[in-house]
């Protein structure tokens, strides 16, 4: 009974970004698992991401683990309060690199000749090839570096805040950004698509000329034909479209500087054949949803962990 109580005096301390962090470690490492056991019956080859998936879930597993003994037992508290507000987020991203890779191994089921038809019947073409005839060198550098900013989207308002000592804004935007990423993964399994760049390979009659950056780029995301399975929704036009809406609402001179940017980027995904463009609608719904249930989900747990922790440190 005591170890009982223990465990769920430990559990109800997790603040809610924690503790749907540990739930997802669980599947992530499940799922690789599954994956690189697909190859071993097969006495095939493992391919790099996939014993590479395995590595990284076993640093994010110890990482957690000290992070979870920082948690109680707050060791220099003063000085590294910081990263507890931090540290989810790069737990976040690291279930993330390895959804690309295994989604078809829960899910077999594709959905990308649906929206490849959704986009046909709303524009009367497949958008990302009618898209072929703005290709262009410098158009292309260009949205290859939006497309990229996706990395400096997402964490510039956290660090906007953070530097302004808005540590209550700071944390309701870090949960809603973690909260759109953990709902696009559910989402990614219920609906696995792979993206336009592999679907339609055979219908693109133009290559992207845009120098190394584009190379660069399109080098980061190339995922073989056989495991990219996250293209809806667009995870990028969600996080961009909520840290925006962030923005807005605490940082307004923030928002329009992020604005063009944040614009370039949702075209880029099109441009580079990255989504199509239901993926971004789903990712821009996605954003809306998570923005306005995120305060009643934190203040859902909040409660319950007042009630089994009435004297929450």
């Amino acid at each position: 009974m005591k170890k009982r109580l223990s465990f769920l005096n430990n559990i109800f301390r997790l603040r809610l970004e924690e503790l749907i962090a540990l739930i997802f470690l669980i599947p992530s490492f499940l799922i690789t698992i599954r994956a690189n056991w697909y190859f071993i019956e097969l006495n095939k080859h493992i391919p790099r991401r996939f014993y590479g998936g395995i590595t990284r879930l076993v640093v994010t597993a110890v990482l957690m683990t000290a992070f979870f003994y920082f948690v109680k037992k707050k060791p220099l508290w003063k000085y590294l309060y910081w990263l507890r507000d931090v540290m989810p987020f790069l737990f976040c991203i690291a279930i993330y690199t390895n959804l690309h890779d295994t989604i078809h191994f829960v899910n077999p089921h594709d959905i990308h000749d649906k929206l490849i038809a959704i986009d046909k019947f709303l524009f009367g073409v497949e958008p990302v090839i009618w898209a072929q005839q703005f290709y262009h060198p410098w158009l292309t550098q260009y949205f290859s570096i939006s497309y990229m900013n996706y990395f400096f989207i997402a964490v510039i308002v956290v660090v906007y805040l953070l530097i302004k000592k808005q540590d209550v804004e700071m944390r309701r935007v870090l949960l809603g950004t973690i909260l759109s990423f953990y709902f696009g993964y559910f989402l990614y399994i219920l609906f696995p698509a792979a993206p336009p760049r592999l679907t339609l390979a055979d219908q693109f009659v133009r290559n992207f000329h845009g120098g190394w950056l584009s190379a660069a780029q399109v080098k980061l995301v190339s995922i073989s034909s056989s495991s990219s399975r996250a293209a809806f929704p667009s995870l990028h036009c969600a996080v961009t479209l909520i840290s925006l809406m962030y923005a807005f609402k605490y940082a307004r001179t923030l928002f329009y500087i992020l604005l063009i940017p944040g614009i370039s980027l949702v075209l880029a995904t099109v441009y580079l054949r990255h989504h199509y463009v239901v993926d971004i609608l789903a990712g821009f719904a996605l954003a809306i949803f998570t923005y306005y249930t995120a305060p009643y989900l934190a203040s859902w747990w909040e409660k319950l962990r007042k009630k089994h922790l009435p004297l929450q440190v």
